[in-house]
């Protein structure tokens, strides 16, 4: 395969041009089109959101990169379908190594299992992809690959988990001989290019680059004195936002709630989770407390967005508990990063917190990301018939401390 070149200028700082690229790529794999993703050594693919295949576009995919695609799935996707032997990982040293990924859990991109059969149909590829299917893939023939872990394969399943789909993407790799200058033969078939080294890097630049772009004084129930601050990274995406409760001070420890956006808790009331409850007992203890900040992160269903929490509802209601149908998704129980939380809390002006929570895992994410973490402050309400179990789960498998 011939060596490929991407495009001949790159800016000074690539933080604007990297994450406009992902976000682009994004909003193609939601649309069901097919995008091109470079990585290491010139190795370049075309990839598609698996949960998007239609006969045309497998069709067209396979056509455009002149090889026969393979089915990428996360290891926990692979696992529940059966696939549980983990094959072996190719050897490092092959330039892959020279990617850089980095969360606020500080792993490396999880594990992509790949799939491949002589012929795959649309319909068996949407089944495989969700749980909700009772796709049964034991009887399915297929050759079982484990890709490097900074190839085009995780790239392509970390973008559509960015996308919010589930994760797992249709990868054909790129064997026209045409496409040595990989940047013109996108350009002249009309896809989008996006190199895996910026989707590998995105949490981390997006969070970097966030910056304060609103704020007003917005009275609550049992918290006048509180104003609102949005917070936007630099290529426009969701804002995540910060309620400052009274009058923190900067040079002590400030009592802390990071609280993850919830449609159906917050906002309805819903009863399967305690989020309403969490939500609105931590504005009224700051406010008790004489002052703090409750950063609400856009990191809907622990980072899965709606419509997959949604999904997870379902497969609850079939009997998995609310660790367990992340996972049948394919998702890893929490995807959440904590980056955001960190960035929002420099720029205002807090580097000390005593963190209101019941998970010991966001204490040692927010260590992670530099913040100084001096204590812990319990945060529980009283379980109903509705999510006692949801709770038994995250204090059982979760570590949840109630």
């Amino acid at each position: 395969m011939p060596e490929r070149t991407l495009a001949p200028t790159i800016p000074v700082s690539r933080e604007p041009v990297s994450l406009l690229a992902v976000d682009r790529a994004v909003a193609e794999l939601r649309q069901g089109r097919m995008v091109v993703v470079a990585a290491a050594r010139g190795r370049a693919a075309l990839a598609l959101a698996a949960e998007a295949a239609t006969e045309a576009t497998l069709e067209a995919l396979g056509m455009r990169a002149q090889s026969r695609p393979v089915l990428a799935l996360t290891g926990r996707r692979a696992k529940v379908l059966g696939f549980g032997d983990k094959p072996a990982r190719p050897p490092r040293g092959d330039g892959d190594q020279g990617a850089s990924f980095n969360t606020a859990r500080g792993d490396s991109p999880a594990r992509v299992v790949t799939l491949a059969a002589a012929n795959f149909d649309a319909a068996l590829v949407r089944d495989l992809a969700d749980p909700l299917s009772g796709v049964n893939a034991k009887a399915l023939n297929f050759a079982i690959g484990e890709p490097p872990p900074f190839g085009c394969e995780t790239a392509a399943v970390a973008l559509v988990k960015l996308a919010r789909l589930l994760p797992a993407a249709l990868v054909a790799p790129l064997a026209d001989a045409g496409a040595a200058d990989l940047a013109a033969w996108a350009a002249r078939h009309g896809l989008l290019l996006v190199d895996a080294g910026d989707v590998f890097q995105y949490d981390t630049t997006s969070a970097r680059t966030l910056a304060r772009v609103s704020e007003a004084r917005v009275p609550l129930p049992e918290a006048e004195n509180t104003r609102i601050i949005a917070f936007r990274p630099h290529d426009g995406g969701l804002e995540h936002l910060a309620l400052v409760i009274g009058a923190p001070d900067p040079e002590g420890p400030v009592l802390v709630r990071i609280h993850s956006e919830c449609f159906t808790g917050d906002l309805l009331g819903s009863l399967r989770c305690d989020c309403g409850d969490q939500l609105r007992g931590a504005i009224r203890e700051i406010a008790r407390a004489g002052g703090g900040v409750l950063l609400y992160l856009a990191q809907e269903g622990r980072g899965i967005g709606l419509v997959n929490k949604l999904r997870a509802y379902e497969l609850q209601d079939r009997g998995f508990d609310t660790i367990d149908a992340n996972e049948q998704l394919g998702f890893d129980a929490d995807e959440r990063v904590y980056l955001p939380a960190a960035r929002m809390l420099a720029l205002l002006g807090f580097s000390r917190v005593r963190l209101m929570t019941n998970n010991p895992d966001k204490v040692r994410a927010l260590k992670a990301c530099a913040v100084a973490v001096e204590g812990r402050v319990p945060h529980s309400f009283p379980a109903n018939k509705h999510n006692e179990l949801y709770l038994q789960a995250k204090a059982q498998k979760g570590g949840h401390l109630f």
